[in-house]
């Protein structure tokens, strides 16, 4: 299979759209087609584990290039790293709402539903286009990317990674997670800015003919982790496509019947694979797209345009303190009816004036497709405390987000006498994803839970473990005796920024931890 640039002027195949990560034009790489999965595959999908799910889904656009059998096989390999027999639980609430618990992965975060397979995609998709150099993975990241992509690219042969994260944007445990990585092939750097400073920046590198130029000398070429790689993107589809089937599997519902997905997202990759899997023939009802007080994306579904001209706010879903949405791209680009030239236009409006509009048509098929919505940070908190009082089920901050959003969309009078309330039409099932896990933000969720106030967040994983009875995860539980490894910060300064990498790139600066004996 094919793809095509969102801004035009490029034909790759999947395995160079991989190993590239970003356009040559700064546009993302999107599929020529969308291959289409058949009910009677659809059934067949059923008896399959998830692993053998994600291989088949990822070889709708890569068994051609890649292998069928290889990807059944580094699927295997990511998703036996994950705790339980499950990789992907899906769990009932009440009624028909259920969580899709994507947090069981090495760094207890979604993102380890994809950068746990992206090396073996990255390591074929060189072997297959000829590729001897050696590939430097660069991240931005607001928090979970940057820990999922070094540790899964952590020691893989051929391969560096250097992770960019906002200086006071992401939680203590995510900082920890990321400062105290193992490996001779990685590297992590603060910025003094925000997630859209690191994303910036990280782009403009990609984009600098002089930057690759240097790195070229070095024998080094980049390749990309967040989900402007297709390759990252991709094994996120497989998800939808499991909790459908396991509601199929629980005779929830039959196949053919629609299911809702409400989704917490800032830079747009995770529900932007929900609507991959909806043209892929997915019977994807809404996609609700669920916002902290960094609302640009429910502005956006909400008036058709595009803003990031506001206050930029720090929360307590940290992942999601984004302003532009990079996803958003390849949305607008199909909406558009895949014009590359009126999309490049646009993003260019955002570079230069800061937002960019769509036409009234598309508005509608945005209005079709999707909700949005957004929580405030006491709406968050009241949604994990109503939901932990009422199911005893604990949650993090981001999936806190998306259930407020969910009962604003889905339960409007919930707080009305019940006479008071309009009856419900029927209503499809209802899957809400939930992209951490609660001991990663311990003290916000014990808060949320207790009211309990601690500055401590390992004395929060205690309590909140005394409070919910919840096993916390040994990773994270090990991160209070590491030794710091990273402690660099950089100016929000693109020259410096390329600086460090450079130097990174050339072998100089992979640091030893504090107290090391090595």
């Amino acid at each position: 299979m094919n793809f095509i640039s969102t801004r035009g002027g490029e034909k790759v195949t999947g395995a160079q759209a991989i190993v590239q990560g970003l356009a040559k034009n700064g546009g993302l790489y999107v599929p020529e087609k969308f291959p289409k999965i058949t009910e009677a595959e659809l059934a067949e999908m059923l008896e399959m584990t998830y692993p053998e799910r994600a291989a088949f889904v990822l070889g709708k656009y890569l068994a051609d290039e890649l292998g069928a059998d290889y990807l059944k096989e580094v699927c295997e390999k990511a998703y036996s790293s994950f705790t339980g027999n499950d990789p992907v639980p899906l769990v009932k609430i009440d009624g028909k709402l259920y969580v899709l618990e994507l947090f069981h992965g090495p760094t207890c975060a979604f993102k380890d539903m994809a950068l746990t397979v992206l090396p073996y995609l990255l390591k074929k998709s060189c072997e297959v286009t000829g590729v001897n150099d050696e590939i430097l993975i660069l991240a931005a990241t607001s928090g979970d990317t940057g820990k999922a992509a070094l540790e899964g690219f952590r020691d893989v042969p051929g391969t560096k990674v250097a992770v960019f994260y906002p200086d006071e944007g992401v939680a203590k445990m995510q900082r920890l997670q990321m400062c105290v990585q193992d490996g001779e092939n990685v590297f992590v750097a603060a910025v003094k800015g925000n997630f859209d400073d690191c994303q910036r920046a990280v782009k403009k590198l990609f984009a600098s003919e002089e930057f690759n130029a240097e790195l070229a000398k070095k024998g080094v070429r980049l390749s990309s982790a967040n989900s402007i790689n297709f390759g990252r993107l991709a094994p996120q589809i497989a998800y939808y496509y499991s909790a459908y089937l396991d509601l199929v599997s629980a005779e929830q519902i039959q196949v053919g019947d629609k299911v809702d997905f409400v989704v917490p997202t800032g830079n747009f990759g995770d529900i932007l694979a929900g609507w991959y899997a909806k043209q892929m023939g997915l019977p994807v009802g809404k996609l609700v797209c669920a916002s902290n007080r960094n609302k640009v994306l429910a502005d956006f579904f909400q008036k058709g345009v595009y803003d990031v001209k506001r206050h930029f706010f720090r929360t307590m879903s940290p992942s999601m303190d984004i302003l532009v949405s990079s996803n958003l791209e390849r949305l607008l680009f199909e909406i558009s009816g895949r014009n590359a030239k009126l999309t490049a236009e646009r993003m260019q409006s955002l570079a230069e004036k800061k937002e960019y509009s769509i036409t009234e048509k598309e508005k509608a098929i945005l209005d079709e497709e999707f909700s949005a919505g957004f929580a405030s940070e006491d709406d968050t908190v009241e949604a994990m405390y109503e939901v932990f009082e009422e199911y005893g089920y604990a949650m993090d901050t981001h999936t806190g987000v998306a259930l407020a959003v969910y009962d604003q969309i889905y339960n409007p009078d919930k707080d009305k006498d019940e006479d008071e309330r309009k009856p419900k039409t029927d209503q499809n099932h209802v899957v809400v994803l939930s992209t951490a896990n609660p001991y990663k933000f311990p003290q916000d969720v014990l808060y949320a839970l207790s009211g309990n106030d601690v500055k401590d967040s390992f004395k929060g994983i205690k309590r909140l473990n005394l409070l919910t009875a919840m096993k916390p995860p040994k990773s994270l539980l090990d991160l209070r005796y590491r030794p710091l490894r990273f402690k660099t910060v950089v100016e929000n300064d693109l020259k410096e920024m390329g600086k460090l990498v450079l130097r990174f790139a050339g072998g100089e600066i992979v640091p030893v931890p504090t107290g090391s004996k090595k």
